[in-house]
């Protein structure tokens, strides 16, 4: 019995190796793993078998791409990093040049453009006026990128970042007009004082700004950068080709300036509450 068994599985393992061969040809050598000039292996030789299952393709700790491959992995992701932090601060200094040029209007100008509004009902002109301008601006960028080149995405993203930021710093300015809380000071220096609001996406608290050098030495240009870092990651998806961009730009940037204007506005109120307090 034994016996039998044996040439049962010999006849079993020749039909087996016949019938590969015969549908892998009889001189296809892609699958071997032996040459063919030295026949085939025999059976029940060969390598022992690992433990693991499969054998591991290069020793334990040894690099499979080479010796060079880690530094050169290393190297790839310091220069992206480079770009990556060159690209925020010249997006961060391009919007430090056009705040103050932003053209603000003053609560007279504003109640002459809006009669008979309360400070609720103007504010809520002013939020559904830079929405719309963001969402337009977050539309033309996507629009642009319908067929991307990839060396004009950055400057596809930085003149939106821009572009976003100018309609909201005009924002921020004159919600601070609607309620009362004007920033003392001349331009430039509000402008750096709506700048620190828009970077930190609050209402301003100091009752003066710092001057301009000192606010935009250290504390405020970290905050803008990373103000504008969380902008580019959040504005990627609009350089989406095919139109698909011009829509999510739009809807990007449309909740964005609306969840700003609500910040800002909370504090603004809460501001003007304390104000309003006996002995305030």
């Amino acid at each position: 019995m034994p016996r039998l068994r044996g040439l049962r599985t010999d006849r079993l393992l020749v039909a087996v190796k016949g019938a590969r061969d015969n549908g892998r040809g009889p001189h296809d050598r892609s699958a071997s793993l032996v040459s063919y000039e030295h026949g085939p292996m025999p059976y029940g030789s060969g390598p022992e078998p690992y433990e693991g299952g499969t054998a591991p393709s290069a020793p334990p700790g040894s690099n499979p791409h080479g010796p060079g491959s880690d530094q050169r992995g290393k190297g790839l992701w310091r220069s992206r990093g480079r770009r990556a932090q060159a690209f925020v601060r010249t997006v961060a200094e391009r919007i430090i040049e056009t705040a103050p040029r932003v053209p603000v209007r003053d609560l007279d100008t504003l109640r002459t453009q809006f009669p008979g509004l309360s400070t609720e009902e103007l504010a809520d002109k002013l939020v559904a006026g830079a929405t719309k301008g963001s969402a337009t601006v977050g539309a033309g960028v996507g629009a642009a990128a319908m067929l991307p080149v990839p060396p004009a995405m950055p400057a596809e993203l930085a003149a939106e970042i821009v572009g976003v930021a100018a309609v909201e710093l005009k924002l921020i300015a004159e919600l601070h007009e609607v309620y009362g809380r004007r920033t003392p000071g001349d331009v430039r220096e509000r402008a750096t004082a709506y700048l620190g609001a828009w970077a930190s996406e609050r209402g301003i608290e100091l009752p003066r700004p710092a001057t301009l050098s000192t606010a935009l030495g250290g504390e405020l240009r970290r905050r803008l950068r990373q103000q504008i870092m969380k902008r580019t990651l959040r504005n990627l998806p609009n350089l989406t080709p095919f139109l698909i961009g011009a829509a999510v730009g739009a809807f990007t940037n449309h909740r964005d300036t609306a969840k700003l204007a609500e910040r800002i506005r909370a504090d603004l109120r809460t501001t003007a509450d304390q104000n309003q307090l006996p002995g305030a």
